[in-house]
């Protein structure tokens, strides 16, 4: 009879269980968020538990899969009870079972008032990821604002140094005339303006007679 009573008996069945727990019920100690039930339908667990595959394996000091799909397990019930749930890790996470339990069960809860089904907490986290991302967008933005303006102006800067430098180059040009060459133009100069000043000083100078005779020399002609 003892036997077949046992085969397949729950947890909630067994009486030494159920005494053992109601025991622990009354000495462990439990966050005050424990003293609220969640109701799991609102919870968005694809959020939830990469938090609880982290911080489990944070506090434990190392990654224990089996703990990790206990938890899971334990948080498939439509309603979750934390205090039942907290002595059942107890075993697995010892003194780091109270701290574990507090801050799951604050995420759950956030996650329960919320329509999306995600803690607050999360959230804001995001919100604020959103925010910084944006921000070193428009610091990047601005970098390269800045970075185009000053090769514009160093651009600018450079052809006003060519332009200053023609400029520069045709006055030298004409500041570096040739003295050879000045002095033979000058010679040039000077020599047409005494053949032309000789042909008006010999028109000057004939005599009336030379003038008739010029004139009569014409006439025959």
């Amino acid at each position: 009879m003892s036997g077949g009573f046992f085969r397949g008996t729950s947890a909630d069945q067994d009486t030494r269980f159920s005494n053992k727990q109601a025991k622990l019920l009354k000495t462990q100690k439990f966050a005050p968020e424990l003293e609220h039930l969640v109701d799991m339908t609102k919870v968005k667990m694809d959020v939830m538990k990469p938090w609880i595959a982290a911080r489990a394996t944070e506090l434990i000091g190392f990654e224990d899969e089996v703990l990790i799909n206990f938890i899971y397990g334990l948080l498939e019930e439509k309603v979750a009870d934390g205090k039942k749930i907290q002595i059942q890790l107890t075993g697995f996470m010892e003194k780091n079972t109270v701290k574990f339990m507090k801050e799951l069960w604050s995420l759950l809860l956030s996650a329960q008032q919320n329509a999306s089904g995600v803690p607050q907490q999360f959230l804001d986290a995001k919100e604020a990821e959103i925010q910084q991302k944006k921000a070193e967008e428009s610091r990047i933005a601005q970098e390269i604002q800045k970075k185009r303006e000053k090769d514009g102006r160093d651009l600018e800067l450079e052809k006003q140094k060519m332009m200053d430098g023609d400029v520069g180059n045709s006055r030298l040009d004409i500041d570096h005339v040739d003295p050879e060459k000045e002095k033979e133009l000058h010679s040039k100069h000077s020599s047409r303006t005494k053949s032309r000043e000789s042909c008006r000083s010999r028109s000057v100078s004939l005599s009336p007679s030379e003038t008739a005779t010029i004139i009569k020399t014409l006439n025959f002609t």
